[in-house]
């Protein structure tokens, strides 16, 4: 397939090169979703929610296989500070994390006593601190998780502290939060509201949070609007532009919310990820199909 692109601003076209072509990596997923490149092994993780496992690629030789099945219908992922594989499950309705033995482990499954709904995204901060989005998405239906009715009654975002594992509400005042990850110094935390999902007079954008020092959030500020679909999973470059998955491919911002141009592709894209040992190959995770786009910019370090 031949990369089709979309330039908003002449900028974006120092970040990608507009011959190079968009590479299917592997078709046969239901919902691709929750990239995660682990650089010391050089491989990369994805979900396929409703097929409830978790694949792997080798960068080394290119091959997929199945890393793990029946695994709690897995979204979101991410690699904490030691390496370690940290997961959203939908129909587990936990947080787990899975150690250097291959043990899987719970990090959290509720708050305030009441169960989770089906956490989506996480990130990892630097003091260790696992930040997570919780909608309804896997508890809606049995395909993407187990149907359910919410014990909460609404989805926020959480914190879990690092020291003693407490599971903190830090914004409460969205309809589906998604995506979420931080700037390259972590004052400034970007988090998906994809509550058009729920009916049009609900939001499709991103926010920008300030982070504190005590870790309490300020702010909240939209960046920017989707127009096409809804935003979904992000990822920021190392000069702190945002890539972000959307209806009809990848939009590109600048910090400050401004449209650099897009990456069009066939598919709805849910997720995306930096990945290679420049960090210059971005993976997307796009409904049926693990794309690759090799492109000019590296992408932040997360650990």
């Amino acid at each position: 397939m031949s990369a089709s692109y979309e330039v908003a601003d002449p900028v974006f076209r120092r970040l990608i090169s507009s011959h190079t072509p968009v590479k299917a990596l592997y078709t046969d997923c239901l919902f691709a979703e929750g990239p995660v490149y682990f650089a010391a092994g050089r491989y990369f993780l994805w979900s396929d929610i409703p097929n409830d496992r978790l694949l792997r690629l080798d960068e080394t030789d290119g091959s997929i296989s199945v890393f793990r099945q029946n695994c709690g219908h897995p979204n979101g992922n991410t690699i904490d500070r030691q390496g370690r594989l940290v997961t959203c499950e939908h129909s587990g309705r936990r947080v787990s994390r899975t150690e250097h033995g291959g043990t899987v482990v719970t990090l959290a499954d509720r708050w305030n006593g009441k169960r989770l709904n089906s956490p989506n995204d996480v990130v990892v901060k630097s003091d260790g601190s696992v930040w997570f989005t919780d909608p309804t998405y896997g508890i809606s239906d049995d395909m993407s998780g187990t149907r359910a009715n919410s014990e909460i009654g609404r989805c926020n975002v959480y914190r879990i502290d690092p020291a003693d594992g407490t599971v903190t509400a830090v914004i409460t005042d969205m309809i589906m939060p998604n995506g979420l990850a931080f700037s390259s110094n972590e004052k400034i935390l970007y988090v998906v509201d994809s509550g058009r999902t729920e009916g049009e007079e609900h939001p499709a954008h991103l926010r920008a949070f300030d982070v504190r020092d005590d870790n309490t959030l300020g702010g909240g500020a939209v960046v920017a609007e989707c127009r096409q679909g809804i935003f979904d999973g992000l990822r920021l470059d190392d000069e702190g532009r945002i890539w972000i998955s959307a209806g009809d491919g990848v939009h590109c911002y600048d910090p400050g919310g401004a449209l650099l141009g897009k990456i069009l592709l066939p598919e709805m894209a849910g997720n995306l990820a930096f990945g290679g040992a420049q960090r210059n190959l971005l993976y997307v995770c796009a409904t049926t199909t693990l794309y690759l786009v090799r492109v000019k910019v590296n992408g932040a370090r997360i650990i």
